[in-house]
């Protein structure tokens, strides 16, 4: 069992940062890959980014590349979303999510096994 929660959103102008924070406990966190999603009001979860167990190799949708950073301390159980240039379609609750161990990570969010509560992001005009 894994257990996942995330931290670190907020209320932000366009055009600023935050950085996320999902603890990860359970499971050898090492070999698990890890993603990010969000979901805005009315409508699907979306694919952000996501990250292979080891760190080595990353994904990101294409509205978030560029602007957007996954990273991972596999020492502290953590896994981060360092969100830069902020605009307000990025409003959204943003979870994260672990799909079975050693699983490559994928953009469908039924791929993944493990998510946390999410945390809210809301990026004013």
């Amino acid at each position: 069992q894994v257990q996942l929660v995330e931290s670190g959103g907020g209320l932000v102008q366009a055009g600023g940062s935050l950085r996320l924070s999902c603890a990860a406990s359970g499971r050898t966190f090492s070999s698990l890959s890890m993603g990010w999603f969000r979901q805005a009001p009315g409508k699907e979860r979306e694919f952000v980014a996501a990250s292979t167990w080891s760190g080595g190799s990353t994904v990101y949708a294409d509205s978030v590349k560029g602007r957007f950073t996954i990273s991972r301390d596999n020492v502290k159980n953590l896994v981060y979303l360092q969100m830069n240039s902020l605009q307000p379609e990025d409003t959204a609750v943003y979870y994260c999510a672990a799909p079975p161990p050693y699983n490559l990570p994928r953009a469908r969010h039924n791929e993944y096994l493990y998510w946390g509560q999410g945390t809210q992001v809301t990026v004013s005009s």
